[in-house]
């Protein structure tokens, strides 16, 4: 499926698209989507740890838009499709697998809310069972985003039963 860029990423430079992509050096080390699930999960932290879920769900909506477009340039003037040093796309689908889970990070578990989060997100990221990898066929920004908002729902929905159920 062809998704068209939007035309406002067309104005921003290569250095500033592809540093957003990238999140700067971080795409360019060893295990790049670990690093960018890891820099998501501060962002979290420091971002979103206190606001209501409507504030998540509207700052979650709008960067993904934002990730969709950069993400999508990013391709195109690097000449590659979902390479590996694009990693604005983890970054971005992280808070999702929060949603939900309040309780619980205000709580002594807090950092098993977050330890399980990261492992279970890089698990569906990387397996992208249950038809996630289906969704890399989509071109642009559309590919490259949206099996980590699968991985990231994947993980929300697993945290969510699992913590209700034990706690």
């Amino acid at each position: 499926m062809m998704i068209r860029q939007p035309r406002w990423t067309k104005v921003l430079s290569d250095n500033v698209i592809i540093n957003l992509a990238t999140l700067g050096p971080v795409g360019r080390l060893k295990a790049p989507g670990t690093w960018g699930s890891v820099v998501g999960i501060l962002w979290y932290t420091l971002f979103y740890y206190n606001i209501s879920a409507i504030g998540l769900l509207l700052c979650t909506v709008a960067f993904l838009y934002v990730s969709l477009g950069i993400c999508g340039e990013a391709e195109i003037r690097l000449g590659k499709v979902d390479p590996g040093e694009i990693i604005l796309d983890e970054f971005v689908a992280i808070p999702i697998c929060f949603f939900g889970l309040q309780p619980y990070l205000n709580s002594s578990w807090a950092w098993a809310v977050f330890l399980s989060a990261f492992v279970l997100f890089r698990f569906f990221d990387i397996l992208k069972p249950f038809g996630i990898k289906n969704l890399q066929r989509y071109t642009g920004g559309l590919g490259v985003v949206m099996d980590d908002v699968a991985a990231a729902g994947a993980t929300c929905l697993v945290l969510n039963i699992f913590f209700r159920l034990v706690f």
